[in-house]
């Protein structure tokens, strides 16, 4: 009763005012293409505020958010410890362009929760991180070309937008206009858990592969799993390759656990890349690995890398409240029990509803996706199968219902800490009104 109440009375005039004003100033009226919703369809709500596990936008409608800022926030939204952190440092200043001893107490964390990182540089964003990441590597083994895997999203440089997944969701090389085909020709492309078209890829081009990137889970084509033995058969063939391998934990850093992926695979990378969770919600990352592999970075070495605003005291203050809230005992266990629910939860409506046989659930700890395709989905071209017209369709109803997934088929959705079982019923109650609406034939 309380869905349909919701339903019945969700408002979205503001919404469609706020949006139609912003066309009048940004590309499509948003700063990041996903926020547009097109390929969900309609106008996207503005957002007044967030507390907990909730998102109210400027009409007054409240949602379930597994959007969670595309995966930062895993407090959930205006968590005490970071919002007073924020406050503190506020008043001491917001920027200085200048040393401060926060850096180096988030630098000490981000080591023990991941010792392959020996040294580190903090930047403002993960495609930053990659870049530089990317950039190091060439540095220190003099070599130009970089495998990469389709479906994997390391940022918006010209390098990388190549099979690049959710973001632009073509395969056409390179998949963005107005990046030069001769910026993406060293970029060489392997489909996920293909460790075969890996080794034919390094024996194809011998002596020139600088490094192995890879999204351990990869979470922009919706969440992918790596098969049994793919990552570390990775670290092997960049091993003999004379390569390193470089693992974006932009996405799976301090969520999938307290060390990421590679705590939960045993894998031991040469560099690595972090964001999102690492500044709580503010803008911050950082790639970093093996102390001789970093020293190249300058002013120690001839690898050029700068920013204004890296290690900003804001950011690295939230980034600290938040990693020392999840070093709480039994933190992860009760984010992998909700995440179990939620996805559970999901799984049962469809079953209900007659789709169980017509969908799958990828989920790797506190990140997940629910395809609209018959599992398992182990790749990106596995993910592109699936029906994007009726997960569309499902986004809207689950709005309808007080729910926000990602608006996007291939992308991942997130839990966090502030969710509970009361949550979980919500997300039930939507999810069976919401597969209840849908045809009843597939349409892929």
């Amino acid at each position: 009763m309380a869905d349909t109440r919701e339903r019945r009375e969700r408002r979205t005039k503001r919404s469609e005012a706020a949006f139609q004003e912003a066309c009048g100033f940004f590309p499509g009226g948003v700063n990041s293409p996903v926020r547009s919703w097109k390929s969900v369809g309609g106008a996207p709500f503005f957002v007044a505020r967030g507390k907990g596990a909730l998102l109210t936008d400027v009409d007054g409608n409240r949602y379930v958010d597994f959007v969670g800022s595309w995966g930062p926030l895993i407090l959930g939204h205006c968590h005490s410890a970071v919002v007073t952190a924020i406050r503190k440092q506020a008043r001491n200043g917001s920027s200085f362009g200048a040393p401060t001893e926060l850096e180096s107490r988030l630098a000490a964390l981000v080591r023990k929760a991941f010792p392959s990182i020996e040294r580190l540089r903090f930047v403002s964003s993960g495609t930053e991180a990659c870049m530089h990441a990317v950039r190091v590597a060439r540095g220190f083994t003099g070599r130009e070309k970089i495998v990469k895997f389709a479906g994997c999203y390391h940022g918006a440089s010209d390098a990388m937008l190549v099979q690049a997944g959710s973001g632009v969701a073509t395969f056409g090389l390179p998949d963005s206009a107005g990046v030069p085909a001769s910026a993406a020709a060293h970029t060489l492309t392997a489909p996920f858990n293909d460790l075969a078209a890996v080794r034919a890829l390094l024996q194809a081009n011998p002596g020139q592969v600088a490094a192995i990137i890879v999204e351990p889970v990869v979470g922009n084509a919706g969440v992918l799993l790596p098969a049994e033995g793919f990552l570390q058969g990775l670290a092997t063939c960049a091993k003999e390759a004379g390569a390193l391998l470089i693992c974006d934990e932009v996405m799976t850093g301090f969520r999938v656990a307290w060390g990421g992926a590679q705590e939960v695979f045993g894998i031991t990378p040469d560099l690595t890349t972090l964001g999102k969770i690492l500044g709580g919600g503010l803008p911050c990352a950082a790639y970093g690995g093996r102390a001789e592999i970093m020293e190249r970075v300058a002013p120690l070495g001839p690898v050029y890398q700068a920013g204004t605003l890296s290690g900003n005291p804001l950011a690295i203050a939230a980034g600290l409240a938040t990693l020392k809230e999840l070093r709480r005992p039994g933190v992860y266990e009760r984010l992998e029990s909700i995440s179990r629910s939620v996805a559970g939860t999901l799984l049962e409506a469809a079953q209900a509803a007659g789709w169980g046989e017509r969908v799958c659930v990828n989920r790797m700890g506190s990140m997940f996706t629910l395809f609209f395709c018959p599992g398992p989905v182990t790749d990106y071209a596995g993910a592109k199968r699936a029906d994007a017209g009726l997960y569309a369709r499902f986004f809207r109803a689950m709005l309808e219902g007080g729910v926000y997934l990602p608006p996007s088929q291939f992308e991942a959705a997130f839990t966090n800490l502030a969710m509970d079982e009361a949550i979980v019923k919500r997300v039930r109650n939507a999810a069976r009104a919401a597969f209840a609406s849908l045809p009843n034939q597939c349409s892929g």
